[in-house]
């Protein structure tokens, strides 16, 4: 399994839209610059690919896309969760047949299942695909988080599920889910601002929101501290964690998609209940990725 896995830099990409469509233009350029800024792969249509927001066919449509503007030359990690178990089960079966490398699997948000629902319906979905599975748990999305014993048991009996994305905010989860799971199953940060926390106590990289701006920046954080200069990841922590920050001062995706507005790699558009910032943390945004040299 060990090729499957998955670590390094993953960029949670943001699905542009123009005039109610995807804009796919928009899109490639953000991929061309993934790849060009030297990232280890890419998240299509997690939350901050406004996930909830797009049909069917239009989530598989940028799941396609993915693949296809990669081009094979960074991994495609397929954002194919639900809190409805069939649902995840049939878009993680057309990410599959679209050619992504592995699917993201979101705890089932606002139903609440319990530590036996969240392993039956893992489970359900590992049986029904190929594909390399990474979990994600994300309490303050979700209301719920995928317990330590849970990932154990589905790593256990699931030889396909292969990592967990963990956005609980503590660094003392991560060294319980390594001393639980072994060194073979990944733990990737799901929080710019942690990367480095984490990878301290043994998270192998990040699925970042971030790296949609600075990818080679984040690539180069996450790159040096695993070869062990923590000296340089450190630096680049200090420097861009204004950044990390602000990105989240209004709902994800909403800053990172006015970020990249303002470098001119995509047109300014929200499907609701997402709206565009407020002006003043707009100009507090906008001061930050000056003051970090992003924007000229």
């Amino acid at each position: 399994m060990s090729e499957m896995m998955f670590t390094g830099t993953y960029t949670a990409v943001v699905t542009p839209f123009k005039n109610g469509q995807l804009d796919e233009p928009a899109f490639a350029r953000l991929i061309k610059m993934q790849i060009k800024g030297g990232v280890d792969g890419i998240v299509p249509v997690g939350t901050t690919g406004e996930s909830p927001t797009v049909d069917y066919d239009e989530h598989i449509r940028i799941i396609a896309l993915a693949v296809k503007f990669a081009a094979g030359k960074v991994k495609v990690l397929a954002g194919t969760g639900a809190n409805s178990t069939s649902e995840a089960i049939y878009l993680t079966q057309e990410a599959e047949k679209a050619g992504a490398d592995g699917s993201l699997q979101v705890a089932p948000y606002y139903n609440k299942p319990s530590p036996e629902g969240l392993y039956q319906h893992f489970r359900a979905i590992a049986k029904n695909t190929k594909l390399p599975i990474v979990l994600y748990s994300i309490p303050g999305r979700c209301g719920i988080e995928i317990g330590v014993d849970v990932v154990k048991r589905l790593a256990a009996d699931c030889k396909n599920i292969v990592g967990i994305k963990e956005a609980g905010g503590s660094c003392d989860r991560v060294s319980q889910l390594r001393a639980a799971l072994g060194p073979k199953f990944t733990i990737l940060s799901g929080d710019d601002s942690l990367t480095l926390p984490f990878m301290s106590v043994g998270a192998q990289g990040v699925i970042s929101v971030a790296s949609n701006i600075i990818p080679r920046e984040v690539s180069q954080m996450v790159k040096a501290f695993a070869r062990g200069d923590a000296k340089k990841a450190l630096h680049l922590h200090a420097k861009f964690y204004p950044v990390f920050k602000d990105l989240f001062i209004e709902t994800n995706p909403v800053p990172v998609k006015a970020a990249l507005v303002m470098l001119g790699v995509i047109g300014e558009e929200y499907r609701l209940p997402l709206v565009s910032m407020t002006a003043g943390n707009r100009a507090k945004l906008q001061a930050t990725l000056k003051a970090c040299g992003i924007l000229k």
